[in-house]
């Protein structure tokens, strides 16, 4: 008879994914996951086989997390350039702009290397971009270009408002957003 868990799957990918949020994929170690999580050594070692398979569990945890709160962000946003701006506003990390763009490329650099999660990634961007672009026209054709456009103005918003540091990065970034919408006629 196999021994019951003494904490869930969910709950090991949630306190190993604060664990990257503190060290680089590449130095969590299964001894260094093992004081993060509660566990030994061994026993994630039998949950994950491999330090990689850790990771990437994690990883895929994490965007299961972000797909959730798309989704969520997704049907609770008016149908509106303005519902669009809210649902990405909404997929900002929050007080934690200087973690996603420090840390959080490091987390990046694993997304792009592995197969996997790199498909993850793609999915994403694709079911994002359709999101937005739903709300910012009804011409199928544009309503794809536009809604990548979108995305990707928000992105680099992030980015510079993590360089910059000089102003509330929610607002700064709205506003960005407001005037790039201005620019293509949809406010």
């Amino acid at each position: 008879m196999g021994r019951s868990k003494t904490i869930s799957d969910r709950a090991v990918l949630d306190r190993l994914l604060a664990a990257l949020e503190t060290v680089a994929p590449d130095a969590l170690t299964f001894s260094k996951a093992s004081h993060a999580v509660g566990l030994s050594g061994a026993t994630l070692v039998q949950r994950f086989g491999t330090r990689e398979g850790m990771i990437e569990a994690v990883l895929l945890h994490a965007w299961d997390r972000i797909d959730a709160l798309t989704a969520r962000a997704d049907a609770e946003a008016p149908v509106s350039p303005a519902g669009a701006i809210s649902m990405l506003i909404r997929l900002m990390p929050g007080d934690a702009v200087e973690y996603a763009f420090a840390d959080g490329l490091l987390l990046l650099r694993e997304d792009l290397r592995n197969p996997s999660l790199r498909a993850r990634g793609c999915a994403w961007g694709v079911y994002l971009a359709q999101a937005l672009g739903g709300r910012l026209t009804k011409n199928a054709i544009l309503a794809e270009r536009m809604g990548w456009q979108m995305a990707s103005i928000w992105q680099g918003a992030l980015i510079w408002s993590a360089f910059k540091r000089d102003s509330d990065p929610a607002a700064e970034i709205e506003a960005v957003l407001e005037d790039w919408c201005r620019s293509i006629g949809a406010f």
